[in-house]
């Protein structure tokens, strides 16, 4: 696995080379202290994760990651900053993670390991593929500005807040920067449904489909009391999706 420091602060980047030839089988290729330095070397080199300061020369990392985004080979990028604020962006642009600086050891070690499992999931072989692509398992969820890279089936259940999504995992509430619309088009449509204006469930969580007034159902989770409603305008759809 092939990856790239991107730090204008040199004991900043010499201590995270560190922690990851010591955490990790990352082989690190080259390490810039500038944007444009950056964009010049991936005209030639590929690699496959980008470590990634915001405030460097020439190019911000913002709009490194920007470029990065449209390259046909997307290196996986950790952002490793200590501005707070800009966690919201970098999920937009699909992180693989947020590191806030100082560098507490653990944290780099979690992150480093997640990126190791997710990088061999991408590398299993072409020929055991099947003619369609499955859908990713994994998705972006922002809480106090930290991106945690959740399994979509720990998701219970969605909830629109104005133009914020409210994501519920069994223990965890994440607030998300977009309407519940656009949340749930990065959801996999076989596992969730759209049940209300205000709502999405996973399916696979329902533990109980309570009547309720004027032939709509309340639906009961497993583990949690929240009862998500299903509106009488999703009803049918619903009972065609439940056989019901």
């Amino acid at each position: 696995m092939k990856a790239i420091i991107v730090e204008d602060e040199f004991l900043a980047q010499q201590e995270l080379s560190w922690l990851i030839n010591q955490h990790s089988a990352i082989t690190i290729e080259a390490s810039f202290d500038d944007g444009l330095d950056v964009l010049k070397y991936l005209q030639h080199h590929q690699v496959d994760v980008i470590f990634l300061d915001i405030n460097i020369p020439s190019l911000d990392g913002m709009l490194l990651a920007q470029n990065i985004s449209k390259f046909a080979h997307k290196p996986l990028i950790v952002f490793i900053t200590a501005w707070k604020e800009h966690a919201v962006e970098a999920f937009e642009l699909e992180a693989f993670d947020y590191i806030l600086k100082p560098y507490h050891e653990a944290r780099i070690i979690t992150m480093l390991n997640k990126l190791e499992a997710a990088w061999h999931q991408r590398q299993q072989p072409a020929a055991s593929e099947p003619a369609f692509r499955p859908a990713s398992q994994t998705i972006n969820l922002v809480k106090d500005e930290r991106i945690i890279v959740t399994e979509i089936n720990d998701i219970y259940y969605a909830e629109a807040h104005e133009k914020l999504t409210f994501v519920y995992t069994r223990r965890e509430e994440y607030v998300m920067s977009m309407n519940l619309t656009e949340f749930c088009q990065r959801l996999p449509e076989t596992g969730f449904f759209r049940c209300h204006r205000s709502y999405c469930v996973n399916l696979s969580k329902i533990r109980e489909i309570e009547p309720w007034f004027n032939n709509t159902y309340i639906l009961k989770l497993r583990d949690l009391e929240f009862q998500v409603p299903v509106s009488r305008s999703r009803v049918k759809a619903f009972r065609q999706l439940m056989r019901l």
